[in-house]
């Protein structure tokens, strides 16, 4: 039986950027193809189910601080593909909703980014998507360490 490896955090890091870079470049062709950014497309990826989302997490989903996401849904009511509600719960907040026009728009995207996916085996994309969540849980959870004095 072979002895377990180290830990590499260098291997892995490298692995990570390289994944998230090719990723990146697939995803930007075909975003660019259909004249939509990074940030467009996740606020329409959200707001895809339908549900009504809040603010505040359109803009975790996005990765946008508040005042960069108001700007850009802004924009996107501007263009008519998104409106904005008041939340029937809590008349104090407000939730964004794609439009008919934003539906639309939304599966065009969708398809061209699908279609220029690699496509994994079901199971291979779910263990995969179960790994990464699992890695980014317990980066986020735990602390560094603190460097060892000299």
């Amino acid at each position: 039986m072979a002895p377990s490896s180290p830990r590499r955090p260098y291997e892995l890091t490298q692995l990570l950027t390289r994944a998230e870079r090719a990723a990146s470049r697939r995803l930007q062709a075909a975003l660019d193809a259909e004249g939509c950014s990074l940030e467009t497309w996740r606020v329409l990826a959200l707001l895809s189910d339908g549900a009504g989302h809040r603010m505040t997490a359109v803009a975790q989903a996005a990765f946008l601080p508040a005042p960069s996401l108001t700007k850009l849904v802004d924009q996107l009511v501007e263009q008519n593909l998104v409106h904005r509600r008041v939340d029937p719960l809590d008349r104090r907040r407000i939730l964004a909703h794609l439009t008919p026009r934003g539906q639309e728009y939304w599966r065009r995207v969708d398809r061209a980014v699908r279609a220029g996916w690699p496509g994994f085996d079901p199971g291979e994309e779910d263990l995969l998507r179960a790994l990464l969540g699992r890695l980014v849980v317990t980066l986020e959870e735990t602390t560094a360490p603190r460097s060892a004095e000299v």
